[in-house]
C-alpha cells in the first residue's frame, strides 16, 4: 500500500529490465496510462509503461477521489457509465483496498439559477438511466443533518462513488503488470524515433525501446513532450489545493459539494476537503501562447483564479523550462521527476471557515495533511483522445480533474483505439483537430 504523499520519496515498486522491443510504449504513469497499459496487455499486446517518477506521482494520487457520473459533459457521459461499471469490477478484484464505496455524490445549490441548472443536466442522467434525483432544501437537511448552509436544494446520485487514488492508482499498476505489461518507474521517455515520417520507438534515458506506436498520457508534461515533436496542443495547467482533516463524526457519507467547498467522507474517518471551484495558475509562455483559445473559459473562471506570475523552477510551463532537446540529453522530465506544488494555505483557510459555517456541530476541521496537483486542462475542458497527425502516435491528455473517476474507461477506449478496435462510443468529441480546424470550441457542458 502506498502512503501519501506520493513522491520522489516513494520507494520505486516497478523497475524491471528495460525491454528492447514492444509493440506499445505508454508515456505516463498516472490512471490513464496504467489502465490503458491493464487493457493493452489483457489483450495480448506488449506494452511498456515508462514513468519519469513515480506511479500516480502527480495529479492520479492528488484528485478528491471522486467516480462520478453527475454533472459530467454529455460527451463523456457514456464513457463515465462505462467506467463505473468496470469500477465494480475492479472492487470485486481487490476488495476493499481500493477503498471503493458507492456512497453517491450531492451537488449542493446557493441559488435558485444553480437549481435550474441541475434541473438542465438531469436530463442527460434520464437519457442513460442514471438515477439522479433533484432534492429539495428540507431533503438535503435530511440527509446532511445538522447544516447551517443556506442550501436551497440539491441533485444527488445515489450510485456515485469514491475511492482513495493514492491507494487505488498503485494497486492497478500491479494489476496491469500481472496481465503482462511492463511498467518501469524512474524511466524519463525523451523523445521519439521517428523513421520515415512514423514512430518507430522511443529514447529513453536507460535507452531506446523499439515500438509501431506511442501513446502520450502525460498529464501536465503532455503538452511540453509533443511540442519538442512538432505536435502542438493548447494545453495548460492549474493548482488545485486539497486536505486531509483529523477524524471527525461523519455527517455525510458520500461526496459533496456547493460553489465553496467540496467535501468526501475518508476511510480514516476524517474528510477530504477542497476549495470547491477555485484554483491557481501560474502564467507562463504556453499561457501567452495560447490565450485567445482560453477566452470562452476565462469569462467564467476568471473570479475563481488566482494568477501567479511565474511557475516554480522546472515546472513543464516555467519560464527557464527548455522547449527543445534531442534524445541523448538530459530532458526536464529528468529533472523534476514529481510535480509537488505547495498548496494554496490562504485558499484551505477559508476553505475550513466554509465547512466550519455549514458544518457547525463538527466545528473547525483541523488539518492534518495539505497538498496540490496541477491539473492538465485544455480550452473546452474536455481531453483529447485520438491519434495524433504523426503516424503511431496517440494522445490521450487533458483530462482537467475529471480523469481519476473515468480513468478506467478511458483506459479501456484508448486500448481499443490503439489496437484499430471499434471503441464503442463516439469520440467526436474528443477529436485532437478541433483546436486547428476552424470549428468553434464547445466549452464543457458538465457542472
Amino acid at each position: 500500500m502506498s502512503s501519501f504523499p506520493i513522491s520522489e520519496a516513494t520507494p520505486v515498486q516497478f523497475s524491471p529490465a528495460l525491454p528492447k522491443a514492444c509493440e506499445v510504449v505508454v508515456l505516463g504513469g498516472g490512471i490513464m496510462g496504467v489502465m490503458t497499459a491493464w487493457y493493452l496487455a489483457e489483450a495480448g499486446v506488449r506494452v511498456v509503461l515508462c514513468e519519469k517518477g513515480r506511479i500516480a506521482g502527480e495529479q492520479s494520487s492528488r484528485n478528491w477521489g471522486w467516480i462520478r457520473q453527475q454533472g459530467r459533459d454529455p460527451g463523456e457521459l457514456p464513457i463515465m457509465v462505462e467506467s463505473l461499471r468496470l469500477w465494480q469490477g475492479l472492487a470485486q478484484e481487490f476488495g476493499t483496498g481500493l477503498g471503493f464505496r458507492q456512497e453517491g455524490v450531492k451537488y449542493l445549490a446557493l441559488t435558485e439559477a444553480e437549481m435550474a441548472g441541475f434541473e438542465d443536466w438531469r436530463k442527460h442522467a434520464v437519457l442513460h438511466g442514471i438515477d439522479t434525483v433533484l432534492q429539495s432544501a428540507a431533503q438535503v437537511k435530511a440527509r446532511i443533518a445538522g447544516h447551517a448552509a443556506p442550501w436551497v436544494g440539491g441533485m444527488f446520485t445515489a450510485s456515485d462513488a469514491r475511492a482513495e487514488p493514492w491507494v487505488a492508482v498503485p494497486m492497478l499498476a500491479t494489476g496491469a503488470v500481472a496481465r503482462g505489461a511492463v511498467i518501469v518507474e524512474n524511466c524519463a521517455v525523451r523523445r521519439l524515433d521517428l523513421a520515415a515520417g512514423r514512430v518507430a520507438g522511443v529514447y529513453t534515458e536507460r535507452g531506446r525501446i523499439a515500438c509501431e506506436q506511442v501513446v502520450v498520457a502525460g498529464g501536465a508534461w503532455s503538452s511540453l513532450f509533443l511540442r519538442a515533436e512538432g505536435v502542438n496542443i493548447p494545453q495548460l495547467s492549474v493548482l488545485a489545493s486539497v486536505a486531509q482533516t483529523e477524524a471527525m463524526p461523519e455527517v455525510f457519507a458520500g461526496n459533496a459539494a456547493d460553489e465553496n467547498f467540496a467535501f468526501r467522507r475518508r476511510q480514516d474517518g476524517g474528510y477530504t476537503i477542497a476549495p470547491g471551484q477555485h484554483h491557481d495558475f501560474h502564467i507562463g509562455p504556453d499561457a501567452f501562447r495560447h490565450v485567445l483559445k482560453y477566452i470562452p473559459t476565462l469569462r467564467n473562471d476568471y473570479r475563481k483564479t488566482k494568477f501567479r506570475p511565474t511557475s516554480p523552477k522546472g515546472f513543464p510551463d516555467a519560464w527557464r523550462t527548455r522547449r527543445r532537446w534531442q534524445g541523448d540529453e538530459v530532458s526536464p522530465f529528468e529533472q523534476l521527476r514529481v510535480l509537488n506544488p505547495a498548496p494554496n494555505l490562504n485558499t484551505l483557510a477559508r476553505t475550513c471557515d466554509h465547512f466550519a459555517a455549514a458544518l457547525p456541530e463538527l466545528g473547525r476541521p483541523r488539518i492534518k495533511t495539505a497538498w496540490a496537483g496541477m491539473i492538465d486542462t485544455l480550452p473546452d475542458v474536455v481531453p483529447i483522445l485520438d491519434r495524433a497527425p504523426l503516424e503511431g502516435l496517440v494522445i490521450a491528455t487533458g483530462l482537467s480533474g475529471h480523469g481519476f473517476g473515468i480513468g478506467p474507461g478511458f483506459g479501456r477506449v484508448m486500448a481499443d483505439l490503439v489496437r484499430g478496435r471499434p471503441v464503442g462510443h463516439d469520440l467526436g468529441r474528443f477529436r485532437f483537430a478541433r483546436f486547428g480546424d476552424g470549428s468553434k470550441l464547445d466549452v464543457a457542458k458538465g457542472l
